[in-house]
């Protein structure tokens, strides 16, 4: 008569290894790590904390409060550039790709995004999975080394609340002019006029202002702190606690020094909330030569 799988030397070897029981071990009925509801973008979402951005209505699903699919800035950007059918385009931050959809919806040959928050680029995966995007490949890494040590240039960076969560906002700007002979920024900056000492705005300064000496401008950068706010799943701000607000002067004029002659600025904000903001879109009119991907 055979043995019973109970008496065999595979179930002594495991019982020896502590690896088998006779006794039943209460728990849930699945693991938790799947799920068991039916296959859903729902699913996904659910499955990554934190999220920011609200998904258009027409989706009907559930994430954060941010409306950003209808971005008016994003607008606004659309009508300096024209077409950027068959352009290539550099996004840095995408967040959640919100703003990576309105410009994949204009057809670019090549929409790179560069996302250096794990959980904002796992994020946009899930998004980039609903929205069925064409021509948007993420990666997660540093823009800073990408910027630096690869040869691509393109036709429009896009850089939609980055430059204020900088470390070093003016190597961030020299690196894109590198790159690219028209750039987009929304970024909230430092002006000591609508944002004088004492207003409330300024509470997560730190020290004191630097002056940096670059390219014949005295730059002014106001170092900043995060004060703990990273702790959160859904913290979208940037790699070092210690960042730095830039001058509204001292960008336009820096800016201009990297050779961008034409400069536009729309939606300025001086009493946004959480301190001055606008849009600035700046071109070449004499493009570099690029360099060869």
């Amino acid at each position: 008569m055979a043995k019973s799988a109970a008496g065999s030397p595979f179930s002594s070897l495991m019982e020896r290894l502590g690896l088998a029981s006779s006794k039943v071990v209460e728990g849930p009925d699945h693991l938790d790590e799947y799920i068991t509801s039916l296959p859903s973008h729902q699913n996904a979402i659910n499955a990554l904390p934190g999220w920011n951005q609200a998904f258009p209505p027409e989706y009907g699903l559930n994430a954060g409060g941010m409306h950003l699919y209808n971005d008016p800035r994003i607008l606004w950007l659309f009508e300096q550039t024209g077409s950027l059918a068959a352009k290539r385009v550099l996004e840095v931050g995408p967040l959640e790709a919100a703003h990576t959809r309105m410009i994949d919806q204009h057809g670019p040959a090549v929409l790179d995004a560069i996302e250096a928050n794990k959980l904002c680029y796992l994020r946009c995966l899930v998004a980039k999975e609903i929205f069925q995007l064409q021509s948007a490949r993420f990666y997660l890494g540093d823009i800073q080394l990408w910027l630096e040590e690869r040869p691509d240039h393109y036709d429009l960076v896009v850089a939609s609340g980055v430059l204020y969560h900088m470390q070093d906002p003016i190597r961030f700007l020299e690196a894109i002019a590198n790159r690219t002979d028209s750039l987009f920024l929304w970024t909230h900056y430092a002006d000591d006029t609508v944002m004088p000492p004492g207003d409330a705005r300024r509470g997560a300064f730190v020290g004191q202002p630097e002056v940096r000496h670059h390219l014949g401008v005295d730059v002014h950068l106001h170092p900043r702190s995060y004060l703990g706010a990273w702790k959160n799943k859904a913290f979208c701000g940037g790699m070092h606690d210690l960042h730095r607000w830039i001058d509204r002067n001292d960008l336009l004029a820096l800016l201009n020094r990297f050779g961008f002659d034409d400069i536009r600025i729309w939606g300025d904000e001086p009493q946004h909330a959480y301190g001055p903001a606008f849009c600035v879109f700046a071109r070449r009119s004499q493009p570099l030569n690029p360099v060869a991907v």
